[in-house]
């Protein structure tokens, strides 16, 4: 796939952080971790990825902002570009050493995210999307899946942890669409969630309680797979209120029925 120069070194930030992670995957038993909230944990890897990430990204373009997960955000004087970066998705797994977490980097435009790179260092799959461009992992187009009925259609989902989301409403949620689908998933990585629902392996996705940087580079590689996002309301502000529903054109619209049952009990 042809890439763009701004394209080109978010990939090479994403490989250069994954490349950190993955050494430090290997000594996870190792490193010293601190607690930054109940069942929120924060590494050295993770700092350092982060570092790697930033220093790639504003070497090339010094006056675009910069929001992480770790850093916070850094408003830039360009004032119409914006970095969104999340360096390690799915830091639980990574200290459990579960290999299912990825680097994620968003470049947003006035408000719209416009490029986005997920890359898995364990798997070595590299997923990117520009708009207008396609969805690739490892330069091969993917395409959200086909399904048509939640029946045949395998789902994502975020589960609330201690001290985070509202569990009695995931519960009723869950309760809505368990029983109508053909399985569930909680992988535990949301950018890894979105990538596989523009890769068309899992058909459709929700999740509630997520950060800008969960999230962004994972809309537009389902936008670009052919796929279909919404926030919970069935709006477009995904970004702004933490919450996503995603899939193929049917199921999305499958599936938020499905929730919005909720609020009918």
């Amino acid at each position: 796939m042809a890439r763009s120069a701004l394209l080109n070194v978010m990939v090479q930030a994403a490989l250069k952080a994954g490349r950190s992670l993955t050494r430090d995957f290997g000594e996870v038993q190792n490193l010293q971790v601190s607690i930054k909230g109940p069942a929120d944990f924060v590494s050295q890897a993770d700092v350092k990825a982060e570092k790697i990430v930033r220093t790639e990204l504003m070497r090339a373009r010094p006056t675009y902002g910069f929001l992480g997960e770790e850093g916070g955000e850094e408003t830039g004087t360009d004032g119409q570009h914006r970095w969104i970066v999340d360096p390690l998705d799915g830091t639980t797994n990574f200290l459990h050493g579960i290999p299912q977490f990825a680097v994620s980097i968003a470049l947003e435009r006035s408000g719209e995210v416009v490029a986005g790179v997920i890359f898995n260092p364990i798997l070595d799959e590299l997923y990117v999307a520009e708009k207008g461009g396609g969805a690739f992992c490892n330069d091969r187009r993917i395409r959200v899946s086909a399904r048509r009925n939640l029946a045949d259609a395998v789902i994502g989902c975020g589960v609330p942890h201690l001290g985070r989301g509202q569990h009695g409403k995931f519960l009723v949620e869950l309760r809505h669409v368990m029983g109508e689908v053909a399985g569930i998933r909680r992988l535990g990585a949301a950018s890894l969630d979105l990538a596989y629902v523009a890769a068309g392996r899992l058909d459709g996705y929700w999740e509630e309680g997520l950060s800008a940087w969960d999230m962004a580079a994972g809309l537009i590689l389902v936008r670009e797979a052919g796929g279909f996002v919404s926030d919970a309301k069935g709006g477009q502000q995904c970004l702004e209120t933490g919450s996503v529903v995603a899939g193929n054109e049917m199921i999305r619209i499958a599936l938020y029925d499905q929730l919005q049952r909720r609020l009918e009990k």
